[in-house]
């Protein structure tokens, strides 16, 4: 028989005495109320009741769970609607905690109604069964609508620089075919000419800059075309709302950066042991900014690194460790067993603003010569591309663990040769024989002769 291993008990498995729990809808919330009944010891006295889901009654809400000393909230994420819940009762000093609805409401014969459901949810909480959502603080809430808002406009700036392509491919201009991108100032001065009425390919071939002079002959015939008054006018169009986005994310780019230097936590320490939102760049300092400790990683700029942080935060005590931090965000298959089957399942759907962030990190790092590059370049051999990839994002997420946990911590390249200092030299003779003969050759080995003196 095998011995009883002891289960380390988490945190959150405990009891609460006074606890709170909604059950959110859009336009109001079920609160159900569970304390201990004074009048019969060692039984529990439970209040459900409507409140609507408006600052004051929200606010009102908050001064009753006070009253009753409700040591904790529970909320299930139902939509965008938790979020006008969780902000005013935090707002007034009460311990409040997000959590899935799935994993809470999959009981199978029980009656579903909002009434019942926030009960379900106040038992839960006050047995300590459930795992509260990451949320993280105001600052970073708030700077994380910036961010994912930046993403979202250079998005729909592709989107347009997508359809001006479309329309130069019906105007019969197949620039596109020659150079890797419109979005390019030579691209650009085309454009600008074709819509002031320049027709002449040579001449608007002329316009080419840099490498693109070298191919003033496929320039030539992808610009001979049938670009029509009515296309210059839609191009305007396009260019114009183009330029318009990129207005709007400059302004964003400059909102970022103040509102992390509002954020201590983002600071860096001067050699002298001043600090501040300036102090951390110059050198011999203890400790870089957050931001340009993420900058040094290889595929990581000034952009994705803010967008990292607004996404998990500066504060690693939440995740407790880069495997909950890399499970918290899909980046890793799941385990699961039955009886002496163990299996992988796949990694489910994490945070989608996160993952698009570390796949640009890691698709940037690939094409480097560094030691990310060469792990990436070594399981797409075996593996494939994707899985490299999803490799690599997930080792850039624990360096980026590790840089934000401990602020003195600085990033440094293993560099590309590093898995050659660490191969067994025998194992590597053979595997290369063991591929030689898969090949069909016989081989023979013998040492290299030493040269003359």
């Amino acid at each position: 028989m095998e011995e009883p291993q002891e289960v380390p008990e988490e945190e959150h498995e405990r009891v609460w005495e006074r606890v709170a729990a909604i059950d959110v809808a859009k336009g109001s919330g079920v609160v159900c109320t569970r304390v201990p009944d004074e009048d019969r010891p060692g039984r529990r006295k439970a209040h459900v009741h409507t409140v609507p889901a408006r600052a004051g009654a929200i606010i009102e809400l908050g001064d009753y769970l006070r009253g009753r000393q409700v040591q904790v909230v529970t909320l299930e994420s139902t939509s965008d609607y938790w979020r006008i819940w969780f902000v005013l009762l935090e707002a007034a000093g009460l311990r409040v905690q997000l959590v899935n609805a799935r994993t809470v409401k999959n009981v199978p014969g029980r009656a579903k109604t909002d009434k019942n459901d926030a009960v379900w949810l106040a038992k839960l909480t006050e047995r300590g069964m459930l795992r509260p959502s990451f949320v993280p603080p105001p600052e970073i809430r708030r700077l994380r609508e910036f961010t994912r808002l930046r993403a979202s406009l250079v998005q729909d700036r592709s989107r347009y620089w997508a359809r001006m392509e479309k329309l130069l491919e019906r105007a019969l201009i197949k620039i596109s075919d020659v150079m890797s991108e419109l979005n390019c100032v030579s691209g650009r001065a085309m454009i600008e000419a074709l819509i002031a009425g320049e027709r002449s390919p040579r001449v608007l071939a002329g316009l080419a800059r840099a490498g693109l002079r070298k191919k003033q002959a496929a320039l030539t015939e992808a610009l001979t075309g049938r670009f029509e008054d009515h296309h210059g006018e839609l191009a305007r169009i396009l260019l114009d709302q183009i330029d318009a986005l990129t207005a709007q994310v400059d302004r964003l780019d400059t909102r970022i950066g103040e509102l992390l230097d509002q954020i201590p936590a983002a600071w860096g320490i001067d050699a002298g042991g001043a600090t501040g939102p300036d102090a951390g760049y110059q050198p011999g300092a203890a400790v870089l900014p957050a931001v340009a400790r993420l900058d040094e990683i290889a595929g990581c700029g000034l952009i994705a690194a803010r967008a990292v942080i607004a996404e998990i935060g500066l504060d690693m005590t939440v995740f407790g460790s880069p495997h909950r931090l890399v499970s918290w965000a899909r980046r890793c298959p799941q385990t699961r067993q039955s009886g002496a089957k163990t299996s992988h399942a796949p990694p489910g759907k994490g945070n989608p603003w996160l993952n698009g962030i570390l796949g640009e990190i890691a698709a940037s790092a690939a094409r480097t010569d560094t030691f990310l590059g060469e792990r990436y370049r070594r399981i797409a051999k075996r593996r494939g591309k994707r899985k490299a990839l999803a490799a690599i994002a997930r080792s850039i997420l624990v360096i980026i663990y590790h840089l934000l946990a401990s602020p003195e911590a600085r990033y440094h390249d293993l560099g590309p040769h590093y898995y050659d200092t660490r191969t067994d030299r025998d194992r590597k003779i053979r595997n290369h024989i063991r591929q030689l003969q898969a090949l069909g050759l016989d081989v023979t080995i013998r040492p290299q002769a030493e040269p003359a003196a």
